[in-house]
């Protein structure tokens, strides 16, 4: 029973990390690493502190996911973040998900 118990725990922390990287490899490819790193600043937050920002709030993801999709002004400093139409509805809530996880 042990042996089924861990096992089952393993395979579920791999399904988790493996979601990780998937939704790491989407924000690459959806350029928002072109603007955002995980860690440091640079021409807009650090997605970690994205995540610190909204941590708890009701709402986060659906509003981040708007975000992402629509773009924003003013939040962060005076450079916009420009709107990302080829985003799909359901890969900017993946994205909202993925970054509100760095927390």
């Amino acid at each position: 029973m042990r042996a089924v118990l861990i096992g089952m725990v393993t395979a579920s922390a791999m399904m988790l990390a493996g979601n990780a990287q998937a939704d790491a490899a989407l924000a690459t490819s959806s350029g928002c690493l072109n603007c955002h790193q995980v860690e440091a600043k640079t021409v807009g937050p650090a997605l970690k502190a994205i995540a610190e920002k909204y941590a708890g709030q009701d709402g986060a993801s659906d509003y981040l996911a708007g975000q992402i999709k629509n773009g924003s002004n003013g939040v962060w400093g005076p450079i916009p973040m420009p709107p990302n139409a080829a985003v799909s509805d359901d890969n900017a809530k993946v994205l909202a998900d993925f970054i509100l996880s760095l927390n």
